[in-house]
């Protein structure tokens, strides 16, 4: 949305309202600051870096068109089974995902491109290990066990996430703040309790429809203000 647009709304700037650090001067902001799976772990480490870099890798082995063609066949050959998401035969021509997707492909990736990295295991090693640690921030109570499993799969992270660096444009991984997150899951679970307590999905689910609402009152043509407009009455 542009400035201009904002303007006209009114949204753009609040006059005479007081900001919130004036009346906590002593605050450590990185204190109260508590993780978030829904956009650290699915969205950020499994979505948008991990699984990126497994296809960029993949396309080396096997070419380009042909990688996408053998993972859709791979999720396609899925069998049918209680909580399995069946995938179709065009995984890798979604635009979009939902946190649900993240979820339903986390369950099975590991199975669906093992034969695809046969000759690779510390690739494959490194998935299991982000899997495990996504998995394992999701539990809803946490003790000193598996506390020490979610170390052991940050120990995998940190052994084999080198294998990805000729997929970064930069060539490095030390300036991507989803994946320097995971260093700090296991100290926040400590001060603050189970992740899943601080995940956004709950307010997500509230915004998805909030925003749904506001779409089908405007007229479908330059919605944005008209959302703001229909949000604020």
């Amino acid at each position: 949305m542009s400035v201009e647009a904002a303007n006209d709304v009114g949204l753009w700037k609040f006059e005479n309202c007081p900001h919130f650090a004036d009346a906590h001067a002593g605050c450590n902001i990185y204190a109260i600051m508590n993780v978030d799976r829904l956009h650290q772990l699915l969205k950020g480490v499994f979505k948008d870096h991990t699984w990126e870099w497994m296809v960029d890798f993949l396309k080396n082995i096997y070419g380009a068109e042909k990688t996408l063609e053998l993972i859709d066949e791979r999720f396609f050959a899925l069998l049918r089974f209680s909580d399995i998401h069946q995938f179709g035969h065009k995984l890798t021509r979604v635009k979009q995902w939902t946190s649900i997707e993240f979820k339903d492909m986390l369950k099975v990736w590991l199975a669906a491109l093992a034969p695809l990295l046969k000759g690779h295991p510390n690739h494959l090693k490194f998935l299991k290990s982000v899997t495990d640690f996504i998995l394992i921030t999701g539990y809803h109570s946490h003790t000193e066990t598996t506390l020490r499993y979610l170390q052991d799969t940050l120990h995998g992270i940190s052994r084999n996430i080198h294998l990805f660096l000729p997929y970064r444009h930069n060539q490095s991984i030390s300036k991507i703040p989803k994946i320097h997150s995971l260093f700090h899951y296991i100290e926040c679970i400590k001060e603050m309790g189970s992740a899943d307590n601080s995940d956004t999905k709950v307010s997500e689910a509230a915004h998805k429809n909030l925003n749904k609402d506001g779409y089908r009152a405007s007229n479908k043509v330059d919605y944005i203000p008209q959302m703001l407009r229909w949000e604020t009455r």
